[in-house]
């Protein structure tokens, strides 16, 4: 149409460009759909790939122990939480625009060929440049995407973790002191976050400017032959005008891949995570006998720097205060952790009743132990629903005795609405000490024959850890199997029975 207008004065009637002007505006038109289509089904669909993986990385995760969820959970929460979010660029992006780069450029190619071979085989000639280039840049930005999804977690880990202290601090008077730590880490986001930007951006200006250089050599070499007469102008339109659409879908793989870097690093840590071997724990049947008298027979529990515990082997009995005493990282927490059947030993044998754990119905044995780990666990809600976490309870004696025991009467009646108080995750509204007594309460109001304390007195005054050790020794003498890992001296004074736990580290 365009030679037309240009070579034939009869031609230049807006009139006579009916046809062309209704296939132009259809093409445009179904161009525009279909990348309107692209994006709203290709996001959809991405967000539900994300959501499963997301899903997929989470069981994989609580299908971890303890010790190693520990060490892990930092790198998991930010691949759930945020990492794999980047992934949506990925797959609605890159994996369109890769799929174009595969159809579009060939047909086109054909098309010029068949109008000026001259100009085809100069884009065959430069067309692999840009992979070159790309393949080059995305060495630099896989390296730069792998460092920095590293940095944002730990970074995200420890603002996490400050936070989580700002109650503590604050309530030492000391909520400034980590104000410095705050800006670092501010600093190192942003310096990690702007240099994958600027090799984002310095990418995209790299292809660009090669795109660019590749179609000026097509126009200059069009331009000279249609000067001296060696070619038609419709067979120069074609070439120049198509020329930037066997680039364009190439350019746009690079600068997707680029922009969506950062999601597959993220993707494939999350592959990492999954094609772990997850060892699976042994189901038994064996039903939990009557007499919990658990026994520990050589225990060992391998770790990084060797055996915590080791060859421990102890008779914890129904009727006694057992205290497992010994030095930091010995195993003291991670015997009960063994005693739940969430660790497996590695030699040894951990028996109740003379019954392998291992054997054990595990549901209806957790469902006769009460635990209170190092660190309680408390869900957003009320106070009441964290009571009945375990189990239902009922507000009877029982309770307000359980209440006077841990000393968390005296923290209800500080509150307005008492049980009906709202507190957030890891119970935020309530000081560490508060956090405790309301654990300790959830514990002893159980009335679960075997009770596994892990430093059941940290946070808690001289007066309040004499009135819970006053409770537990209580529970023991009434046939209750009572183990508690403590080192304090009160601890150790109520004790029936100390098991000194020792690591060959």
């Amino acid at each position: 149409m365009l030679a037309g207008v240009i070579t034939d004065p009869a031609r230049r009637n807006p009139g006579s460009w009916g046809f062309e002007l209704g296939a132009l505006c259809t093409a445009l038109a179904v161009r525009v759909l279909a990348v309107w289509a692209q994006a709203r089904y290709g996001h959809r669909a991405a967000s539900r790939v994300v959501a499963e993986l997301e899903s997929e990385v989470l069981k994989v995760g609580a299908k971890l122990s303890p010790r190693e969820l520990d060490s892990r959970r930092s790198d998991l929460a930010f691949l759930v939480t945020r990492g794999l979010d980047d992934l949506r660029q990925y797959l609605a992006g890159y994996l369109p625009a890769l799929l174009l780069a595969a159809i579009v450029p060939p047909i086109v190619l054909v098309v010029i060929a068949l109008h000026d071979l001259v100009s085809a085989v100069i884009i065959v000639v430069t067309i692999p440049l840009i992979p070159i280039f790309m393949v080059l840049i995305g060495l630099l930005t896989r390296q730069r995407s792998e460092a920095t999804l590293k940095t944002m977690s730990g970074l995200s880990a420890q603002l996490l973790d400050l936070l989580a202290g700002l109650p503590t601090l604050r309530a030492l008077g000391r909520e400034r002191g980590p104000a410095k730590r705050v800006r670092e880490l501010g600093d190192a986001h942003r310096k990690s976050a702007m240099a994958a930007l600027r090799i984002a951006f310095l990418s995209a200006f790299v292809l660009e400017l090669l795109a660019t250089l590749c179609v000026a050599l097509v126009a200059v070499s069009i331009g000279l032959r249609l000067v001296f007469g060696e070619m038609p102008l419709v067979a120069g339109l074609v070439a120049l005008i198509l020329a930037p659409e066997v680039y364009q879908p190439l350019r746009a793989v690079g600068v997707k891949f680029h922009a969506a870097a950062n999601g597959k690093a993220a993707a494939d840590r999350a592959f990492e995570v999954l094609d772990e071997v997850v060892p699976t724990k042994s189901v038994g049947h064996s039903p939990v006998p009557a007499d919990c008298r658990i026994e520990l027979d050589r225990v060992s529990i391998r770790t990084r720097h060797g055996f915590a515990p080791s060859r421990l082997s102890a008779r914890l009995r129904p009727g006694m205060l057992s205290v497992l005493a010994g030095a930091n990282g010995a195993g003291k927490s991670t015997v009960l952790q063994a005693i739940l059947g969430l660790i497996a030993t590695d030699e040894g044998a951990v028996s109740v009743g003379g019954i392998d754990v291992a054997n054990l119905d595990l549901q209806q044995w957790w469902s006769r132990v009460a635990w209170l780990p190092q660190r309680p666990v408390l869900v957003p809600g009320t106070l009441r629903e964290n009571l009945e976490l375990t189990g239902s309870v009922a507000f009877d004696a029982d309770l307000a005795t359980a209440c006077a025991a841990t000393g968390f009467d005296a923290v209800l009646d500080e509150l307005p609405h008492r049980w009906a108080t709202v507190v957030g995750e890891g119970g935020v509204g309530l000081s560490l000490g508060q956090r405790q007594r309301l654990a300790l309460t959830r514990v002893l109001v159980s009335q679960r024959p075997v009770l596994l304390l892990d430093e059941p007195t940290a946070h808690l005054d001289g007066a309040s850890e004499a009135m819970v050790l006053a409770a537990l020794v209580e529970r023991a003498h009434w046939g209750g199997t009572v183990v508690v890992v403590g080192h304090r001296p009160a601890v150790l004074a109520v004790a029936d029975e100390i098991v000194e736990v020792r690591s060959d580290a």
